[in-house]
């Protein structure tokens, strides 16, 4: 059922208001080509979850295969378009959980992360973050030039939204079902998880981050071009920023 929940969220690091009930939960999870990884991220996640979404960006391996063995009840979205924000929007379209939370295929992330996430919603979060760099965080694949890129990312993001991120980029992450208008995705590529995050902050989403700890990916090779997709993310603050979108507040 959908929980009731509060005329307004509170800015950044503002104390969040608990919400009641029970509340059901999906999984989103984008793929391309990870069947070697799958068996680990679907092994981790509690067995309470609710609904597994699998968006399926055309892989020609079994990943489709694989997830409807581990888990039957998968729902299986299959996605023409590319790119991570298109799988995360489709899979968004999916979601039937009061509570929708999004994590990688690879195998960096742990599904026995996202009790963490849940709690952190039940206890008065609109949208949790995962963060890599908040205190109980840590990587074991970020690079200095990548740490120093989501450095500067989010002291831009503070200095012209406001939004105290110590980590922007990082694609785990829980929002209530009746938030997700406030989030509105239109744009394609692994800039996605940057646009959210703002428009969740600009939004005036009661927000917290998540310490998660960052594995390496298990089998094969990340889609991420550092550079390629630090402009991208660039470009998409300063769009943000001159557009001056808001998105639905709550």
């Amino acid at each position: 059922m959908r929980s009731a929940h509060p005329k307004r969220g509170a800015a950044l690091n503002e104390a969040p208001v608990p919400r009641s009930g029970n509340p059901t939960v999906s999984v989103v999870i984008p793929t391309l080509n990870e069947a070697g990884n799958l068996p680990y991220v679907l092994n981790t996640l509690p067995s309470w979850v609710d609904q597994v979404v699998v968006v399926d960006g055309r892989s020609k391996d079994d990943t489709e295969r694989i997830a409807a063995v581990l888990w039957p009840e998968v729902k299986i979205v299959r996605e023409t378009r590319k790119g991570k924000g298109a799988a995360l929007r489709a899979g968004f379209e999916a979601a039937k959980g009061d509570i929708v939370i999004a994590i990688d295929a690879d195998g960096s992330m742990d599904g026995r992360e996202i009790e963490r996430f849940r709690d952190a919603l039940l206890a008065g979060a609109d949208y949790a973050k995962g963060s890599r760099f908040a205190v109980g965080g840590g990587s074991a694949d970020i690079t200095r030039f990548r740490r120093f890129g989501d450095w500067g990312i989010c002291l831009l993001i503070r200095i012209l939204f406001g939004a105290k991120w110590t980590d922007v980029t990082y694609g785990y992450f829980a929002i209530w079902a009746d938030r997700l208008d406030c989030i509105p995705i239109d744009s394609d590529g692994f800039e996605v998880e940057t646009l959210i995050a703002i428009r969740a902050a600009r939004a005036g989403l009661t927000t917290v981050e998540v310490p998660c700890f960052e594995s390496l990916r298990i089998h094969g090779t990340s889609n991420l071009r550092a550079l390629h997709d630090g402009m991208r993310i660039f470009r998409t603050i300063m769009a943000e920023r001159m557009r001056g979108h808001r998105g639905a507040t709550v």
